[in-house]
């Protein structure tokens, strides 16, 4: 009756930790990887996520940019929670039906050409990610570094350092960007130039991946 009782209690714990298992929540990254485990938060367009690493095995904390991650499954509902698509829904509200392009933004050059010729008053949505490295120690988003200084040597002094800004035409009345999701209306009509908020760029690595809206 011992052993009876003592396997009783083996199996009923396997059950347990096959049914934790099971029930697991999905990270599904963009380069396919399934990761199970447990959402933690949300924040600053990071993911942090409590991965398991086998089925008696510990946990692994992990911190995943928004934009590497394709979706998240919740187990417990039997449907996705999170998806790319739903985070562009909810974060730009962009109306359908717009042209777009994907133009990769070089550190090291200035201005890139998108391409794209726009109106005046035109509202342009963009979509950024990457990082790029601007400095021994310094590399950013597209958002720019946090509680950067003025420094009247950047195309936009006041804006944040080694972050995605935009230019119309031949004009230097520039525009910021960063990692901003909503529609930008340009003031003047003209060709768009995408480019980072650096004054020196011969040290620079690294490119923002923009989709541009329009």
């Amino acid at each position: 009756m011992q052993y009876v009782r003592e396997v009783g209690v083996v199996v009923g714990f396997v059950s347990l930790a096959l049914s934790v298992t099971v029930r697991a929540d999905t990270l599904v990254l963009r380069d396919g990887r399934r990761v199970e485990g447990d959402l933690v938060a949300v924040r600053d367009g990071v993911i942090e996520w409590d991965g398991r690493r086998g089925l008696f095995g510990g946990h692994e904390r992990m911190r995943v940019e928004r934009d590497d991650v394709r979706a998240i499954e919740l187990s417990d509902y039997g449907r996705t929670s999170y998806t790319s698509d739903d985070r562009d829904r909810e974060d730009r509200g962009r109306p359908s039906g717009l042209r777009e392009r994907e133009v990769s933004v070089d550190s090291w050059i200035q201005w890139k050409d998108t391409g794209i010729d726009l109106r005046a008053g035109q509202t342009v949505y963009f979509e950024a990610s990457g990082r790029v490295r601007w400095g021994p120690g310094r590399q950013n988003g597209p958002e720019g570094e946090r509680n950067s200084p003025h420094n009247d040597t950047r195309p936009i002094p006041g804006r944040p350092a080694a972050a995605l800004i935009g230019r119309v035409g031949d004009s230097n009345d520039c525009f910021f960007i960063g990692d901003e999701r909503s529609g930008i209306r340009v003031r003047s009509a003209g060709r768009l130039y995408l480019g980072v908020n650096d004054d020196y760029l011969k040290d620079n690595t690294g490119s923002f991946r923009v989709t541009v809206y329009y």
